[in-house]
């Protein structure tokens, strides 16, 4: 059975303004292996709660911590401050660019 958190996930990373190759790199890991451990196929490898983070960082998508929070009957309050992610995204098209 799928979890809706790995799907979650794995569309974040697929479907997102930053590719997944550009992402992969600004979270240190290998594409192959963020795609193995993003795919809700891949029983041999696990996403990690380090990598989560990072990926919701550098995509300003933060679904995945929704989707825990209304899993645990909580529920996320945005706080006022610009959030950090937003330049960690210009910074990865500005590779891009390069």
């Amino acid at each position: 059975m799928l979890s809706e958190l790995t799907r979650i996930v794995h569309n974040i990373v697929l479907d997102n303004p930053v590719p997944a190759k550009a992402l992969a790199k600004e979270i240190g890991k290998p594409y192959s292996t963020l795609l193995r451990e993003i795919n809700p196929y891949d029983t041999g490898a696990k996403l990690g709660v380090e990598t989560l983070l990072q990926i919701m960082k550098c995509t300003g998508n933060i679904r995945p911590l929704e989707y825990m929070a209304e899993q645990m009957g909580c529920r996320l309050e945005r706080d006022a401050k610009p959030m950090r992610a937003s330049r960690m995204r210009e910074n990865v098209f500005a590779e891009m660019r390069d």
